[in-house]
């Protein structure tokens, strides 16, 4: 397939959300119970996995409520499983519907892979990069869009097994969010990750995509288990490599609204809070001038 023309410059999706973010988990409810939203010098916004907060009650679907009245929240979805050879569960994406009507919440995000057949796989596995493959999933991207009454994106996920393929996994990528007309969920960290992984460029790797269409960006840290085997952990600090490949995305696309992932081994909030700092920063170096000195 031909490599469609790149797109530099600002993107042309308009975010729902601003600054730096951080995926809200429940041990974070108690010690984050007094933060004001504060997009540039704090946390602008929160993400959660709709799964975890959408069947709750009780004290936790009080505590969330707050948040949700105080932040602006984005949602990172686990298993709609979008490239599943299995239907597509419209009762959950009703169901999810329903949650992000109550909570104010524009955005819903999900991973590129599947995770789901006759059952749940209870982890994120990579769709071949065929054309095939870029209807179906497209297919059922527009679907899930219909009945959400919203525009998604869907996250570049690592893999660790080589896939025999006919498209470049950038060109997957591309192909299926202009097919399905979504967004993209840029994941620097996954691109680090797979560019050791799989050996290639990382930066080549982030030119190839469909930088136009990020909705924002995710920030984590992963595991080094060898020289050339890196695995995408979220419960890491983030490492020298996906700093410097947000910077460079910011230098092509401006200061979009980036999340920090972090998922176990969570640090005490001052350690959170310094790396939202840096991402803070980083946004600040990038801001247009007018805003910069507002």
């Amino acid at each position: 397939m031909k490599t469609l023309p790149r797109v530099h410059g600002a993107t042309s999706v308009t975010p729902h959300v601003r600054g730096a973010g951080l995926g809200l988990r429940r041990s974070l409810l108690e010690p984050l119970a007094g933060l004001q939203s504060s997009p540039g010098d704090g946390i602008g916004f929160f993400e959660v996995a709709p799964e975890n907060w959408m069947r709750l009650g009780g004290k936790f679907a009080r505590q969330f409520r707050q948040y949700t009245e105080r932040f602006p929240f984005v949602t990172h979805g686990l298993s709609l499983s979008i490239g599943s050879p299995a239907a597509l569960d419209e009762d959950f994406v009703r169901a999810l519907k329903t949650f992000l009507d109550v909570h104010g919440i524009r955005d819903y995000t999900e991973h590129l892979t599947f995770c789901s057949d006759d059952g749940h796989l209870y982890d994120l596995m990579p769709i071949p990069f065929t054309a095939e493959a870029v209807e179906y999933v497209a297919a059922r991207v527009r679907r899930v869009q219909d009945i959400l009454e919203r525009r998604i994106a869907l996250e570049n996920a690592s893999y660790y097994s080589p896939l025999a393929t006919d498209l470049t996994e950038a060109e997957f990528i591309r192909a299926v969010v202009e097919h399905a007309d979504c967004d993209l969920l840029l994941d620097v960290n996954n691109i680090v990750v797979n560019s050791i992984n799989h050996r290639y460029d990382a930066l080549g790797f982030l030119d190839a995509l469909p930088l136009e269409r990020v909705r924002y960006i995710h920030i984590a840290g992963h595991y080094c288990e060898a020289e050339d085997l890196r695995v995408d952990t979220h419960g890491a600090d983030v490492g020298e490599a996906a700093w410097g490949l947000l910077d460079a995305a910011y230098a092509r696309i401006g200061p979009v609204p980036t999340l920090l992932e972090r998922d176990f081994n969570i640090p005490p909030v001052a350690g959170l809070m310094q790396e939202i700092d840096t991402i803070n920063r980083l946004q600040a170096q990038h801001a247009p001038r007018w805003i910069a000195h507002a």
